[in-house]
């Protein structure tokens, strides 16, 4: 929350200014020089010292709001840099300045208005008081700050929270779309296709699709895991698919041994390999291919996953796998980890990147 809008902050800040300067200043000029003049003189003179702690209290407020609105708008406390430090130490010198200039007229008219007579006080003894009105502003300064920082701190745990709870979110939401009714509900009517046709290879099936869900459930609590236990649940999924493909589906995987053991989300590459599936070989009457690779280029691992057909999305799609994957990888790894679905000739690619 930005201070130049809460109308708190501005009450406690002009009490504040106020009140130091009048702790600090008049009440100290007050025992001091009350001393040593008379009754006739006292009256006056205790209006004036009371007034010029007011007056002194309630500019250094008002622009002390120009040195706020450069903090609030142009320090960023996440990553401080010389530069915005050089800044705001030239701001802060030039809000002195004015500051300097700007009281010693005003304190001149309260001054001719008490006390019945003009008073030109020496530029030497004006700039004595510069330290103390640069202290002013320097601990105002110094509590603004702090108070930034606190909030700083109380945002990025909201947002670790916040991430936290999306990531999980997120992995609910997947393990809902990659093992989903209609998934298993296919699957298990092509085994009992193949119980009569041939017992063996049903088993292997059964086998496979009880080791998918094992994985989803098992992993579901995790962030990352190693690529080759990825490989195992894609080649699960391929050879169940393989059975309502009849022949049309080719499998063609390519995997760096140096890649294996490289942490990725979990059920991600499952993803790309059900969307090529789904929404490239299952278009095509032919059938087509679908061709996996991870390889290390530029400190980054590389894994394509590329099907037969040409990029295009259905009608009223909300795309909610591929946003899906953009999203874990953001939240896993930032920025640094990117994802991109072209198409190149007869091919559909989809890449993603991720730091090591």
């Amino acid at each position: 929350m930005k201070l130049l809008s809460s109308p708190k902050y501005h009450i406690i800040s002009l009490i504040g200014f106020n009140l130091y300067v009048l702790c600090t200043l008049s009440l100290e000029k007050l025992s001091y020089y009350l001393r040593f003049l008379d009754e006739v003189h006292r009256g006056p003179a205790q209006a004036y010292y009371l007034f010029e702690g007011l007056i002194c209290g309630t500019l250094a407020y008002v622009l002390s709001n120009l040195l706020l609105l450069y903090v609030e708008n142009y320090v960023n406390f996440g990553t401080i840099r010389k530069k915005s430090t050089l800044w705001l130490g030239l701001v802060f010198f030039n809000v002195v300045i004015i500051y300097f200039i700007a009281l010693w007229p005003m304190l001149e008219v309260v001054y001719l208005h008490y006390m019945g007579k003009e008073v030109a006080i020496p530029f030497d003894t004006r700039l004595t008081n510069l330290p103390y009105f640069a202290t002013i502003f320097a601990i105002w300064l110094f509590i603004i700050i702090a108070i930034k920082v606190y909030q700083y701190i109380n945002q990025v745990k909201l947002n670790q929270l916040q991430m936290e709870t999306t990531l999980r979110e997120s992995q609910l939401n997947t393990l809902k779309g990659q093992i989903n009714p209609h998934f298993m509900f296919n699957s298990l009517n092509n085994i009992r296709g193949l119980i009569l046709e041939d017992p063996a290879r049903s088993r292997d099936m059964i086998t496979r699709l009880s080791e998918m869900l094992r994985y989803s459930l098992t992993k579901n609590g995790v962030n990352t895991i190693p690529l080759k236990e990825e490989l195992q649940t894609v080649d699960n999924y391929i050879e169940i698919s393989k059975i309502q493909f009849e022949g049309r589906l080719q499998f063609n995987i390519s995997v760096a041994p140096e890649t294996l053991n490289i942490a990725i989300p979990p059920m991600i590459v499952q993803m790309l390999v059900e969307n090529a599936s789904k929404h490239g070989i299952g278009k095509l009457k032919e059938g087509g291919s679908i061709n996996l690779s991870s390889q290390i280029e530029d400190g980054k691992l590389i894994i394509i996953v590329a099907n037969s057909g040409h990029l295009n999305f259905e009608e009223g799609s909300t795309r909610l796998g591929l946003e899906n994957i953009k999203k874990r990888l953001y939240l896993i790894f930032g920025d640094s980890a990117t994802f991109s679905l072209t198409e190149n000739g007869n091919f559909v690619e989809a890449k993603i990147c991720i730091p090591l």
